[in-house]
């Protein structure tokens, strides 16, 4: 392939992938990547690409041909832009029960808790049950109704539990909090269901058969099947 066809495929390709990351960024596509606080960087690493293909493209047509240049393309060097059609149609599914069976609990003690409503329902993600409920002894959280979502996970003696996978940088660091269940909990149970529970607080705690580490109760009085939500992965609370 010619210096010039060479210069006019890299800035197609450029273009292609700088416009692949722009959609995944202006899109609900990039949470399954990476957390939702990288899509300023996600929009701006597209933009720069498109414009560096831009560049290559007026480089090349300034450029004169060297002599003797052949003007012959491979066309199967345009498969290089196969992955990046795929990336686009082909979304990858959250991570789920498997993995989330699979690796212990990666529950942190937070540096502080954040207050909370004086009154009523109390809405909380799994990770921030789980940190008020171990490190906090759910003070804030006994007598309240809670709510919580998250998609369910079986232990290996078929235990339920819910479950957030949550992401420091991307989903490939992606590890689960969970929280076991207890309660009116339905009586057929499908992993990786998502489901949104009410009930309350419950100081009881079991351990993580994975890596010992402390997962809390959550004492159900109603189990209701949500759709997955358009950001599967919590970034907070180290889950």
């Amino acid at each position: 392939m010619t210096t010039r066809l060479n210069g006019q495929a890299q800035a197609a390709l450029l273009f292609l992938l700088g416009a692949t990351v722009l959609h995944a960024g202006l899109t609900d596509l990039h949470l399954r990547y990476v957390k939702a606080g990288l899509r300023p960087l996600l929009l701006l690493s597209g933009a720069v690409l498109i414009v560096t293909a831009a560049a290559t493209v007026w480089y090349e047509w300034r450029r004169p041909p060297h002599p003797g240049e052949p003007h012959r393309e491979p066309r199967v060097s345009w498969l290089l832009a196969l992955p990046l059609f795929a990336l686009i149609l082909v979304a990858p599914p959250a991570l789920g029960s498997y993995s989330a069976t699979h690796t212990g609990t990666a529950l942190q003690k937070p540096l502080g808790f954040p207050g909370l409503p004086a009154r009523g329902p109390l809405r909380l993600g799994v990770g921030e049950y789980a940190a008020r409920a171990v490190y906090d002894d759910g003070r804030h959280l006994r007598d309240r109704p809670i709510n919580i979502t998250g998609f369910v996970a079986m232990s290996g003696t078929g235990a339920p539990y819910l479950v957030r996978m949550g992401l420091n940088c991307c989903a490939a660091d992606a590890q689960p909090v969970k929280i076991a269940l207890t309660g009116e909990i339905p009586p057929v149970l499908r992993p990786d269901t998502w489901l949104e529970v009410t009930g309350t607080y419950t100081p009881r705690r079991t351990k993580d058969p994975v890596n010992d580490g402390p997962v809390p109760y959550f004492e159900v009085t109603r189990a209701t099947p949500v759709p997955a939500p358009s950001d599967p992965y919590d970034g907070a609370w180290g889950g």
